[in-house]
């Protein structure tokens, strides 16, 4: 069930953060209940995966050792798990929230839909990913019924696309020439192109995000203060950059994010430093 992804999971509160909705007792529970449930869905997705992916896994250094790869679990027994704990799930967010229901459901048939057909369409398997991240954010509002910031669902594209296009370049260094046998779609990639996307992401991630610190209305809510976590972001862009390029790592964003110290505290700085503007503006 990869419990370490849940910290992916995280973006479901940021419309808690940003709407100053942190300190209502109401919407902080329903919001950890969307986070829950939302990361109990995703769990469910990868064992999905796992066994979709069980032949092609078996090829590549690390995922050969998953559960269901390497023949410790068997996959009828994670059929069973997916086919009774999907329902089970879905069924406790209707009853937390209608919204927030219709939001997971997509999430899941997506990932489905992903699964077994978009993962092999070049460029628009990223994008997939990208809105995997975005439907998080989503849900997150949707859950305490709060408006959706056109900045933040832009920024955390921009963000999402940048760190799918990166461990694309991973899985193709890792695996060189058989990249493509591992992830057919890495056949239509290749590491000059994804430089290409990795730094037009990256520059339009840093700029986008600025443009939200200085728009009228953030201004208005929080202050000029918030432009200065400016280079926190910018940081943490360039940190996992040198990761990507020079420890040729970047194939798993959540181990990245836990094992880099200078990218675990850059992230906490931040989150540290937006919470104190946005809550004392």
């Amino acid at each position: 069930m990869r419990l370490r992804q849940w910290i992916k999971n995280v973006f479901v509160l940021s419309p808690l953060l940003f709407a100053r909705q942190m300190l209502d007792p109401h919407d902080l529970l329903y919001a950890l209940a969307g986070f829950l449930l939302f990361s109990l869905i995703a769990s469910a997705v990868y064992v999905l995966n796992d066994i979709v992916d069980a032949e092609t896994d078996r090829l590549h250094p690390v995922k050969r050792l998953r559960p269901i790869a390497s023949g410790d679990l068997p996959a009828s027994v994670a059929g069973t798990f997916v086919a009774v704990f999907v329902p089970m799930v879905l069924i406790l967010a209707w009853l937390l929230h209608h919204g927030f229901f219709a939001v997971l459901l997509g999430y899941f048939v997506l990932n489905i839909v992903y699964s077994f057909g978009l993962k092999k369409a070049v460029i628009i398997d990223v994008m997939t990913i990208a809105a995997s991240f975005v439907l998080r954010i989503v849900a997150g509002a949707v859950v305490i019924d709060v408006p959706i910031s056109e900045w933040l669902l832009i920024c955390t594209s921009l963000l999402a696309l940048f760190l799918g296009f990166s461990k694309r370049r991973h899985e193709i260094t890792i695996l060189l020439d058989d990249a493509h046998v591992h992830r057919p779609v890495l056949l239509e990639y290749s590491t000059y192109f994804l430089d290409q996307m990795i730094s037009l992401v990256t520059a339009s991630t840093l700029i986008c995000y600025i443009l939200y610190t200085v728009d009228d209305e953030t201004v208005a809510r929080f202050g000029k203060e918030l432009l200065f976590t400016a280079p926190f972001v910018l940081y943490g862009l360039f940190r996992y950059y040198y990761l990507v390029h020079q420890k040729q790592t970047g194939g798993d964003p959540t181990s990245e994010f836990l094992s880099d110290r200078p990218l675990l505290a850059n992230v906490f700085l931040w989150a540290i430093s937006v919470i104190v503007i946005i809550y004392l503006a």
